[in-house]
Order: C-alpha cells, then structure tokens, then sequence
C-alpha cells in the first residue's frame, strides 16, 4: 500500500473549539493549580531532573530507542557524545542538550525558522549527523515516510521548504489568536506532518511543543514530560496524528488528546511537589519536638529515631524492615541488639502515629514488615495530644511488631 500523501492545509489551525472545551478547560485548570502551589527551588530542581529523565527516555524511546535505565543515566549525565557507545545514548545525549537550550529562550522570541532550525541541529548533532545534516531542510527527491498507516511528509524540494516556511509565518501570526496550549499542540502537529528533515522529525517536534509549553506558565522549573506521555499511549498519540492527516489537517483529535496529557503530567508534577511540601511539614515538626523533648528524660523522638524519619523521608514509598535497619546501622552501632533497638524504635514512632507498619506474608517464618511515613502527621497531631501518647507508650524494651502477634 502506497503512503499517504502530503496535502498542503487550507488552515493551519483550525478545530472545534466546542469539542475541546473541555479538555483545554481542565488543562488551563492544571497548569494553574501547578504554578500556584507553593515551592522550594531545590526540591523542583531535584523533581526536574526526573521529569527531564522522562521527556528524554519518552522522546528517545518513541523513535525506536532502547537502552537499559543505566545507559540512559550514563547519556544524561555525559557532555562528550563521543564517550558513549550506543546511537541510542547519543541520540538521548542531543535531546538533553536541546530541552536545556530552549529553557533559556525568552517568551517573547518569536519561533522563526531560526529557532525551529536550531532546535533541529541540537536533535541530531552527534548523534544523526551521519545521515541527516543538522537544520538543513530535505532538497529535491529526498523524501520520507513515518507514522502507522504509512505517511509521506511534504515533497522534498520546493514544497517542502514552502510549507516549512509557511508553518514559521503562521506560528508567528495566526497562532496568536489562540491559546497558547492549542498553540503548543498545533505546531507540533504541523511540524510532523511535513516532516521537513531527513531524520529528527519527531523529536524535534516535541522540543518544540515543549518550548511552546513555556509560554503557558510550564517553564524550566515546572517542566512537565509530554514525550513520556506520548509513549505510554503510543499507540493512540499516532493513531490522533493520523486522523488529523485524513480529516484535511482538522486539529480536533489530537488537540483533545495533548491536552488531556497536558492535564495529566501537570497534575502528577503538582502532587509530586505537594508531596515534597509535606514531607518539609513532616521534618519541621519532628525536629521541633525533638529540640523540645531532648532536655527531658522522656525522650521518644531522638537522634536515632530521627534517623529512621529522614531515612524514610528520603525512600519513594514504603521501605522493607531489614533494607531499613541496614541503611541506619551506624546510628545503632553501640546499642548491644541493634535490630531490637531499630524495632523497638520503630513501635513508638507508629504508636506516636509518625509512621505505619504493613506486615506482608501469611507464614510468620516468611513474614516482611514495610514501613513508610505518615505525611499527614503534623496536621492529625495536637501538641497536648503528642504529649498525652508519649505519657501513655509502653516501657517495654520488646519489639512487638517482629513477633507473631
């Protein structure tokens, strides 16, 4: 079967503005809630270097990519693309560089051909240069085809290099009329549907709806990865494409799609910092009773047990007994049992309601305990209502919940 042929648009943005109202609504609502809520810079720093993780394995892995989660550290973390083995690793190299630089472009650059050009050469320089020369459009008879059903993108040549231009001129003009959402989605849609490059197409395309992300709020600090996204839902990302493509370039299908993804990662980024934000609550008070409490001699909340919080602060999630024990066993390196210390520790801290215990297994021989904070701590938990369970913990030195009980 013949690829479908590229047919040039009558309108460059053009959709049902009733029929994504709904979703540009929660997606406006979204990107809101995430600029509103508040933040520290180191922990959106840290939280970014996930979310770049994700946009960069996401856009890599769309194209074809594979590479095991070490290769892709090592791509990340390495300036030299020549010190890397695999054209996966460099091609995730290139689009490192490429989401750092369009961090650094100001709101009001237009997106000329300049831009998209260089965003292009960040794509695939060191990585696809072999084949594709770094913002050059396709010359005449350098033709391509992509997508599920096979497309072919606009004639290499003239036309090409038309619709390319077109695209610039239009993302400049008739884009402003719209949100700058729609905007995002719309050039992204555009720029793979012509297809103007010999290779880098799509991820080019993807860098920059994500420079056009920044100019709805979603800059560098709250960057959000569309690219991962797009891959958990590969199949239905090329299958929104397509329908663009037979529906004369009607936007419709692919603007409810992004900005349902938009919505969704925007919302994940949002609970992640939330999560941060209680997690500084959390240390804030237990380091407060602790200052308080360490004169007296009822001390409950100590310098080992507040070892165990960080610790379990620090872990996504719950944390298994023993991996535990073992990652704090120079905090109770003097006590004569320290398993039993950590235990013990642990059983005032979930009596206090700082922390829960899950045991799993049904043979107590088998039997694994999981641990996790409980975030919501410092906002259950009264001074007078600390002190009363402090007054009333057990003074016995066993380990209640490593005993069949």
């Amino acid at each position: 079967m013949s690829a479908i042929q590229y047919v040039f648009p009558d309108h460059w943005i053009k959709y049902d503005k009733q029929a994504i109202f709904q979703e540009l609504t929660t997606a406006k609502a979204s990107v809101m809630a995430l600029r509103a809520i508040p933040f520290q810079r180191r922990w959106v720093e840290e939280l970014q270097k996930v979310q770049l993780k994700l946009e960069v394995a996401g856009t890599s892995r769309i194209e074809g990519a594979d590479f095991a989660a070490t290769e892709l550290e090592a791509a990340i973390r390495t300036e030299n693309a020549q010190d890397l083995h695999t054209r996966s690793q460099k091609q995730a190299s290139a689009a490192v560089k490429a989401y750092k630089w369009i961090a650094t472009i100001p709101d009001d650059m237009p997106i000329s051909a300049k831009v998209i050009l260089d965003a292009h050469k960040f794509v695939v320089t060191d990585c696809d240069e072999d084949h594709c020369a770094p913002g050059i459009l396709r010359g005449h008879d350098q033709n391509v085809t992509f997508g599920v059903p096979k497309h072919r993108g606009a004639l290499g040549g003239d036309l090409c290099r038309k619709a390319f231009e077109r695209l610039t001129n239009e993302a400049q003009t008739t884009y402003q009329e719209h949100d700058p959402l729609v905007q995002a989605l719309a050039l992204h849609y555009h720029f793979a549907a012509i297809h103007p490059f010999l290779d880098g197409n799509g991820r080019t395309a993807r860098v920059l709806e994500a420079l056009m992300l920044q100019r709805a709020g979603l800059r560098d600090s709250l960057f959000i990865a569309m690219s991962n996204y797009y891959y958990d839902e590969k199949q239905t990302y090329l299958q929104c494409l397509a329908k663009v493509r037979e529906s004369n370039h009607d936007l419709t299908e692919f603007l409810k799609f992004g900005l349902r993804g938009i919505a969704l990662q925007s919302s994940r980024l949002t609970e992640m910092i939330r999560t941060e934000v209680s997690k500084e609550i959390f240390r804030n008070l237990m380091h407060d009773l602790f200052t308080r409490l360490q004169s007296t001699r009822k001390r409950v909340i100590v310098k080992r047990q507040l070892t165990l919080l960080e610790k379990l602060l620090d872990a996504d999630g719950r944390v298994e007994f023993l991996q535990l024990a073992d990652s704090v066993k120079e905090a109770y390196r003097s006590r004569k049992a320290p398993l039993s210390a950590v235990a013990r520790d642990l059983n005032r801290l979930r009596d206090l309601g700082a922390i829960s215990i899950h045991r799993a297994g049904e043979n107590p021989k088998t039997w694994k305990f999981y641990l996790a904070v409980q975030l919501d701590w410092p906002s259950k938990i009264t001074e007078t209502e600390f002190f009363a369970r402090l007054a009333t913990l057990p003074k016995s030195k066993t380990h209640g919940f490593l005993s069949p009980s």
